[in-house]
């Protein structure tokens, strides 16, 4: 067979056989999948946690399904946690579909960093971001995200003595009633474990306990404690009526607020003056 007698037989059938393989190959869309929305919000915060939820919208030229989101959850710049968010969500094509998840985690390093923040004031941001999966068919388009919110910084309470009566009933018994303030200065709720004392007269210890155990304090409120006491022979000693005759009680109430990442002392200290006989 003559040369050119074989490129006019073999050419247009290579350019077949090229034609037919580009054809069974998986096209890739012109336009890949895209981020078209997206947002965080801070649903939940306390003293120390807090929920992320990070919401968005993709929209795809093709069917496909939003399968996962490996996220970072920051805090202040700093990376706090990571995780997968697995989504499974169908997309329709050209159209926008939603997806949102949310992670909950200690946006607080410990105690110092609780202890500067509250010192420091002012705001801070909490972030999610990552990379979403968006599967259509064979191809697989990885998507960066990143969405934040500024929350206030929390501040540490704050333990303050609400109001103190004291009655005299005999010349060798008076009776104390304080009533314990705990201020909480946030925007959120703020959870104690406990709230500790031990009241003092006159150097003399009355007694040690708890004021409360696993309370909550509503938000930009003072929960409030009450402690009775009574300074008689029987808990202050058998000079308690040459003590009581001064008409002035020198009292002191200290202990610890306990809660996540909290412990922190308090010393209360003043006078008590009498009142008349009754």
């Amino acid at each position: 067979m003559k040369p050119s007698t074989l490129s006019k037989t073999l050419v247009p059938a290579l350019l077949g056989a090229l034609w037919l393989g580009c054809a069974s190959a998986p096209a890739r869309p012109e336009t890949p999948p895209a981020l078209t929305l997206q947002e965080a919000t801070v649903p939940t915060q306390g003293l120390t946690e807090a929920t992320v939820r990070y919401a968005g919208q993709v929209v795809s030229p093709v069917p496909g399904v939003i399968e996962k989101a490996d996220y970072e959850l920051v805090s202040d710049g700093q990376v706090v946690k990571t995780g997968t968010a697995s989504l499974d969500v169908p997309v329709t094509p050209n159209q926008p579909t939603s997806f949102s998840f949310e992670e909950r985690a200690a946006y607080v390093r410990g105690p110092d960093d609780l202890k500067a923040m509250s010192e420091r004031g002012g705001s801070l941001l909490l972030a999610l971001r990552g990379t979403l999966t968006v599967r259509s068919g064979q191809q697989v388009e990885t998507l960066p995200f990143a969405a934040s919110r500024s929350v206030r910084v929390p501040r540490l309470p704050e333990v303050v003595l609400e109001s103190m009566d004291a009655a005299r009933y005999s010349d060798t018994e008076v009776g104390l009633t304080f009533r314990v303030g705990v201020k909480n200065p946030n925007p959120f709720p703020l959870r104690l474990d406990q709230l500790t004392y031990e009241l003092q007269v006159n150097g003399k210890s009355l007694g040690t306990g708890q004021l409360t155990k696993a309370d909550t304090v509503d938000a930009s409120a003072t929960g409030v404690y009450p402690l009775e006491a009574s300074v008689s022979a029987a808990t202050w000693g058998p000079e308690v009526k040459k003590l009581i005759a001064k008409n002035v009680l020198t009292y002191t109430l200290a202990g610890q607020l306990k809660g996540p990442l909290l412990e922190q002392p308090y010393s209360l200290i003043g006078d008590v003056r009498l009142n008349v006989s009754k």
